[in-house]
């Protein structure tokens, strides 16, 4: 199935109008693999087909199902160990002594895709239950995709992707297995977490009340106003001394001074505390 340019600029403008994701050229590759169950379940039998049918709205759902081939759900649990182990170690320890009175934590995982990220973080408190005894952690999990909410949501996953990140003992301790090789979370962990559809451009589900914010892996497709623009959302949701992670090959430099990397926690960034005026000086 050959992609004209043609096809691949109206594709790339439902995704980036629909979620502010952009179709880079890099990207565009996955056009045929991710569009080709979509192609066959609609009976459509080539893309100029299916590019007619979506410029003539004839069929207003197939705009939304082709955003959802589209979208990137590539996940795993405990993705970049590294990162989870600044977070819990380093950023967890202040925010639990800052947080000793009202013990209670916020944490929105944004752009969680079928919200193994989500679980992860779950996983981690329970297995420090005691040190979290009486603590009230609300874990938030989001993503522009209803089916990988969907997913996230039901909390099964196939054999290769509970194995993808998860020791042997944590799949053992956390999961039941059920027919098909299909491993459930237990409630305990699907009961701890919340999940909902949300886009990085609206405004953020609880404006600043977030202690923990991760965002990884999601910037790396918007373009540079969409960015700033979604950094803005990023500071509204944020506590004042909030953490945030971003991904491995993400970074605030050029799109918000509202950030700046956690001096303590390389790799972590927390929001930038304003620097009291300097005094004028009088003149005599």
């Amino acid at each position: 199935m050959e992609v004209s340019d043609v096809s691949s600029r109206i594709l790339a403008g439902l995704l980036e109008a629909r979620t502010g994701q952009q179709l880079t050229m890099s990207r565009r590759w996955r056009l045929e693999t991710a569009l080709k169950s979509l192609m066959r379940e609609r009976d459509i039998t080539s893309l100029d087909q299916l590019i007619a049918t979506l410029v003539a709205e004839r069929e207003p759902s197939l705009g939304d199902q082709v955003v959802e081939a589209l979208l990137n759900n590539e996940t795993y649990f405990y993705r970049d160990r590294a990162p989870f182990e600044l977070l819990l170690k380093g950023a967890l320890p202040r925010l639990q002594q800052a947080r000793e009175r009202q013990k209670r934590l916020s944490i929105w995982c944004a752009g969680c895709s079928t919200g193994q990220e989500v679980y992860s973080l779950a996983m981690s408190f329970a297995e420090a239950k005691l040190r979290w005894h009486g603590w009230t952690i609300d874990i938030l999990g989001t993503d522009v995709s209803r089916s990988a909410v969907d997913r996230a949501r039901q909390g099964v996953y196939s054999q290769f992707e509970v194995q993808r990140g998860l020791p042997v003992m944590q799949m053992m301790r956390w999961f039941e297995e059920e027919e098909g090789h299909q491993w459930r979370i237990l409630p305990e962990l699907q009961q701890s977490v919340r999940f909902q559809v949300h886009s990085l451009l609206e405004a953020p589900p609880r404006p600043g009340r977030f202690d923990i914010i991760l965002c990884r892996n999601v910037l790396l497709y918007f373009s540079g106003d969409t960015t700033k623009a979604v950094f803005k959302r990023l500071v509204e949701a944020s506590a004042p001394d909030a953490c945030l992670m971003l991904g491995a090959g993400e970074t605030v430099l050029g799109h918000t001074d509202d950030f700046v990397s956690d001096p303590e926690q390389r790799g972590l960034y927390v929001r930038k505390i304003a620097a009291p005026p300097v005094p004028r000086a009088s003149v005599g």
